[in-house]
């Protein structure tokens, strides 16, 4: 008979693993709703301030441009 309560116990614990893990969903999902409110709420007033975010936004980055690898000379004596 005690296998049949260890079996009870790990179908307890996945059942209440997986509720926790639908629980962490919703409020992720809650969260990001809320998020996505505020930022339209933000964009809403800065338009009303006359400011019009840039359409082709570039990721900017720290490193600069590369020049393309050109062939090195022989640096041996002939």
């Amino acid at each position: 008979m005690p296998d049949e309560s260890k079996t009870d116990d790990v179908e307890k614990l996945l059942a209440e693993e997986k509720a926790v893990e639908e629980r962490k969903k919703r409020l992720i999902a809650e969260l990001l709703k809320q998020r996505e409110a505020a930022l339209k709420d933000f964009d809403d007033r800065l338009a009303k301030l006359g400011h019009h975010a840039p359409t082709g936004k570039t990721k900017r980055n720290h490193h600069g441009k590369q020049a393309a690898p050109t062939a090195q000379a022989a640096k041996g004596k002939a």
